[in-house]
C-alpha cells in the first residue's frame, strides 16, 4: 500500500465512525477533523527532517485494516501470567487490540474521586478534554488516532488523593494478520498534590506485521508526582507509533521511563510543556536493538517557566545491522529564568553495520540559565576489559559486567523497588539471550 492509499482509504473509512462510536465514544466532528488533519499532513518522507532517518516502508507496504472489535475470549489468563509485572500487585486493565477486556482486567475498590478506568465507558463526560493536548499537533499518527482511537485507558487522580496501588495498562496485540492496526487513546488527570505510579506494557501475541498507534495525554496540577513507566516489547513484525504529551503544574514532579524492546520499527514522540516554576521532569530511556530494526525518539521539553529542572537521560544498545535514532530538543523562553536542563545520549554499539543517529539540541532565549547536552557513541571500552582481566575476570564477565553497567544507569532510576528489579532482569536476560556478549 503507497502513501497514497492510505491517504485515499482514509477518506472512505468515515464508515468505520458508526462502529467505533456504537462501543460508546461518541465524537464525530473529533473523528472527521482528524482525518481531515490526515488528508492535509499525508504521510511524512525523509525528506521531511523530523523522518529524515525513518522511512515508513515497512508501514506503508503493509494493507491497512482498523481493528474496531477484538476476541479477548480466546485469550485466557496465563497470556497475562507470562508477561511482565504480572505477579505485582498492580491494579490492572487489560486492552487486546485496543479494546478493554472486562475478563481479564482486575481494578480494586478506589479511594474516593479515584478513577481508573477506560474511556469508553467513562463517555460522554471526558470527551471535552480528550485532545486538548495532543490535536494541535501536526503529527499524522495523532491525526490517525482523534479519528480511529477505539478505547484506552483513563486515570483521573483527585486533589490530595494517591493511588493506593499502582496501575498496569495492558495492551495486548493478537496480530493475527498482517495490516491489523489499533489505534489506543490514554488520558491521565493527577489534580493538586496527587500521586502515583503508572505501568503501561505493549506485547504482541501473534506473529503478523501489525501496527500500533498510541496517544497518551497526561496533565499534572500543582505539587502532584507521578512516576510512568512504559515497556515496548512487541514482535519482531510489529510497528510501534507512540506519543506522549504532558503539561506539568507548578512544583509537580514527572518521571517517564521508557523501555524499547520491541518492534521492527518503533517511533516515540515526546512534549513536555513546563509551564509554571518549580517543575522537576525527568525522561529516562533505553532502547535495544538487533536484526534490522529501528528505534527513533523525537522529543521536545519545553521550558515556558522559571526554576524549573528536566532531565534527559537515554541510552541505546545496537546490534546487527539495527538502526537508532535519537533527536532532544530542549526550547528555553525568554521567561523561564533558572532553568536547570541536562540532556543526555548515549550509544553502545555491538556490531560494525549498527547505525545510531543522534541530534541533541539546545534552543535558549533565557540569560540565566544553566542547560548541558551531549551524546556519545562507541563499543565496549577494551581499556576496561583489560583492567578487569588483570584482576582475574575473563573476558566473557568483563563485557558482561560492563553491559549490565550500562544498562543499569537507566533502570536504577526507577523508584518502584520491585518494578525496578524485574525489568533489570529483563532487559538482562534480553541481553544475554539476542546480543553479542561473547
Amino acid at each position: 500500500m503507497s502513501s497514497t492509499t492510505v491517504i485515499d482509504w482514509a477518506k472512505g473509512a468515515a464508515h468505520a465512525f458508526t462502529e467505533i462510536e456504537q462501543r460508546g465514544i461518541s465524537m464525530l466532528p473529533f473523528r472527521h477533523s482528524g482525518i481531515t488533519r490526515f488528508q492535509e499532513t499525508g504521510l511524512p518522507t525523509t525528506k521531511d527532517e523530523d523522518w529524515r532517518f525513518t522511512s515508513l516502508k515497512p508501514f506503508i507496504e503493509l494493507p491497512f485494516e482498523i481493528v474496531i472489535e477484538s476476541d479477548s475470549q480466546t485469550i485466557d489468563q496465563s497470556a497475562i501470567g507470562d508477561i511482565a509485572f504480572s505477579q505485582h500487585d498492580t491494579d490492572r486493565l487489560v486492552f487486546v487490540d485496543g479494546n478493554i477486556s472486562s475478563e481479564l482486567s482486575q481494578v480494586s475498590e478506589q479511594s474516593e474521586g479515584v478513577i481508573v478506568s477506560n474511556l469508553a465507558s467513562a463517555s460522554p463526560a471526558i470527551e471535552n478534554k480528550i485532545g486538548n493536548l495532543s490535536s494541535e499537533d501536526q503529527n499524522p499518527f495523532i491525526a490517525l488516532n482523534d479519528a480511529f482511537f477505539t478505547d484506552g485507558a483513563w486515570i483521573h487522580i483527585p486533589a490530595n488523593s494517591t493511588l493506593s496501588k499502582p496501575v498496569h495498562i495492558v495492551f495486548l496485540h493478537t496480530a493475527i494478520k498482517a495490516g491489523q492496526a489499533s489505534h489506543i487513546r490514554n488520558l491521565i488527570i493527577a489534580e493538586t498534590n496527587a500521586k502515583g505510579t503508572i505501568i503501561e506494557s505493549h506485547i504482541t501475541l501473534g506473529q503478523a506485521a501489525a501496527s500500533t498507534n498510541v496517544v497518551t495525554e497526561t496533565q499534572l496540577g500543582d505539587g502532584s508526582n507521578i512516576e510512568h513507566i512504559k515497556l515496548q516489547d512487541q514482535s519482531s513484525l510489529a510497528i510501534h507509533f507512540a506519543s506522549l504529551h504532558s503539561k506539568l503544574g507548578g512544583n509537580s514532579c514527572y518521571a517517564f521511563h521508557s523501555f524499547a524492546l520491541g518492534a521492527q520499527l518503533s517511533r516515540n514522540n515526546l512534549r513536555m510543556d513546563l509551564t509554571k516554576p518549580g517543575i522537576e521532569c525527568t525522561l529516562n530511556g533505553l532502547y535495544m536493538t538487533r536484526a534490522r530494526q529501528l528505534a527513533d525518539h523525537h522529543m521536545i521539553v519545553n521550558h515556558a517557566a522559571p526554576h524549573c529542572d528536566s532531565h534527559e537521560y537515554f541510552n541505546g544498545i545496537l546490534d546487527d545491522q539495527s538502526r537508532g535514532v535519537f533527536h532532544g530538543r530542549i526550547l528555553v523562553d525568554s521567561e523561564a529564568q533558572k532553568t536547570d536542563a541536562k540532556q543526555t545520549n548515549k550509544n553502545l554499539i555491538l556490531s560494525d553495520n549498527a547505525t545510531i543517529n543522534t541530534k541533541p539540541q539546545l534552543e535558549i532565549y533565557a540569560d540565566d540559565v544553566k542547560c548541558t547536552h551531549g551524546a556519545t557513541i562507541g563499543e565496549l571500552d577494551n581499556e576496561a576489559i583489560f583492567y578487569m582481566r588483570a584482576r582475574g575476570l575473563d573476558a566473557q564477565t568483563a563485557r558482561r559486567m560492563l553491559m549490565h553497567g550500562f544498562t543499569g544507569e537507566i533502570v536504577e532510576r526507577i523508584q518502584q523497588n520491585a518494578i525496578r528489579d524485574e525489568l533489570n532482569e529483563l532487559v538482562w536476560s534480553r541481553l544475554e539471550n539476542e546480543h553479542h556478549l561473547n
